[in-house]
């Protein structure tokens, strides 16, 4: 059993996600959590743990199962709590804070980790139209600035984005925090260059230079012998017609 434990854990992750794809809702609102499994025969779970300590699963009093996903379809503000997959095996997936609220502005923040590089855009929205409201953006309690369309966006974010968001529109309240984390970027690592092949040993290079290099003075020579070999057989040969004419 640990065996497959350990098998399910490293090679058949799931992944949670939610829709719509933020971390904050307004109560009434509807929500569907998923655990995208590459392998339906470890049987994931939707499971949560919520502010108030309990740790219960979907169907368990909150949620309506449909295979591996959980479909919300009136959240209460008692539904705020922390959610995650988890397989019969024990294996569990990336968890995810998600938020309710009974006010009126609640902020659109990625529910997930961003990659490092990537540009956010957050909003702050009211429960009643209009929601493009002039609004505040705060990070870890400190004002970043106020957009009058109610959308800041963050460009190419790194570590240093990751913290605590909030946002508030005047006359309507402010919203609940929400952590915004960002993942490093994977490395792409280019494959090293062919090294040259190491030169030959002195060696194993003078022989053949030398072999060369004969090869190369007595040809001539071998050619000026064939040729005087050649002059000779054939003045003998005239000589011995010579020879043959005069008897």
């Amino acid at each position: 059993m640990k065996e497959t434990s350990l098998q399910y854990l490293l090679f058949l992750p799931a992944g949670l996600t939610v829709s719509p794809s933020r971390s904050q809702f307004f109560e009434g609102e509807s929500v569907s959590l998923s655990c995208e499994e590459d392998d339906s025969s470890a049987g994931w779970t939707l499971r949560r743990n919520t502010t108030r300590g309990n740790r219960t699963q979907c169907g368990d009093g909150w949620g309506k199962p449909a295979g591996s996903t959980c479909n919300i379809s009136y959240v209460l503000e008692k539904h705020t709590g922390v959610y995650w997959c988890e397989s019969r095996e024990g294996a569990s997936s990336s968890s995810v804070q998600l938020t309710v609220t009974g006010g009126s502005v609640i902020l659109q923040s990625p529910v997930l980790p961003v990659m490092e590089g990537d540009d956010v855009t957050l909003s702050c929205r009211t429960k009643t139209p209009p929601s493009s409201l002039p609004a505040a953006f705060y990070k870890d309690g400190s004002l970043i600035r106020t957009e009058p369309a109610g959308h800041m966006t963050l460009h190419q974010v790194t570590s240093s984005d990751e913290g605590l968001y909030q946002c508030s529109i005047s006359g309507h309240g402010e919203s609940p925090s929400s952590r915004i984390s960002v993942s490093e970027k994977p490395s792409t690592t280019s494959s090293p260059a062919t090294a040259p092949p190491p030169p030959l040993p002195l060696n194993y290079v003078l022989p053949s230079l030398v072999c060369i290099s004969a090869v190369v003075l007595l040809l001539p020579l071998v050619l000026l012998v064939r040729r005087g070999f050649h002059k000779k057989s054939e003045s003998e040969k005239k000589k011995l017609r010579g020879q043959h004419h005069l008897q």
